[in-house]
């Protein structure tokens, strides 16, 4: 599970498209980026801007805002088998810049959040899907998005199952590709190379969404 991640626009910046667009347009920083939250995406029908969709997908079929609990994360290995996330695959991608991302690691003193980015510290994307839902009674339109997850590499493993998605500059352009067939696209959901990463224990300032402060991001 991936339930909070930073964006930071003047962290180092990659070569990739979303790592552009990050560092011209975002002007807000998200360092402890929480479900609900109006957060940057970039989508394969709008490759070239940056929007903001809420985090937690609200598949467009439901009856009224409540009616569905609103998924964070899509698992990789069951896209396929379900319904909402299968028609998402095949039309609405998108890719979710981030700096980094928060995991708990349980402890017999209780779960120990760790930060985990890039060796570099360049920005990268999660891969993610994204939806629009209407309410019918008063016109309004909200598009909300979910982050995929697969299985830990051996870097997260000793701290948390799950990871989400991380996609390297060539198959970002990959997954906003219109064309590209979808037993490609899932090859692209695959752990991280645990050799280019990195994870340190921070302090529990960041276990609430309130404390939207740079200290979140400061070493135990």
């Amino acid at each position: 599970m991936c339930g909070r991640y930073s964006v930071i626009p003047n962290a180092t910046n990659g070569n990739s498209k979303a790592a552009k667009l990050i560092e011209k347009h975002l002007k807000e920083t998200h360092y402890n980026a929480a479900p609900s939250q109006a957060l940057p995406v970039i989508t394969e029908q709008q490759p070239d801007k940056l929007q903001f969709f809420s985090w937690g997908l609200q598949p467009f079929w439901a009856k009224d805002a409540k009616s569905v609990k609103r998924s964070i994360n899509a698992r990789a290995e069951t896209l396929t088998e379900k319904s909402t996330f299968r028609s998402l695959l095949k039309s609405k991608r998108c890719l979710v810049p981030a700096a980094g991302f928060f995991e708990w690691q349980a402890s017999g003193q209780g779960k120990v959040p760790y930060r985990i980015m890039l060796k570099s510290e360049e920005l990268f994307t999660f891969a993610g899907l994204w939806d629009e839902w209407a309410d019918k009674s008063t016109g309004e339109v909200l598009h909300t998005f979910a982050i995929i997850t697969t299985e830990a590499n051996d870097l997260v493993k000793p701290i948390h199952d799950r990871m989400p998605v991380m996609l390297s500059p060539e198959a970002e352009e990959l997954w906003l590709d219109e064309n590209e067939p979808q037993e490609h696209l899932l090859s692209l959901l695959m752990p991280y190379t645990a050799e280019e990463m990195k994870a340190y224990p921070v302090y529990q300032l960041v276990n609430s969404p309130a404390n939207n402060v740079p200290e979140v991001l400061n070493s135990l």
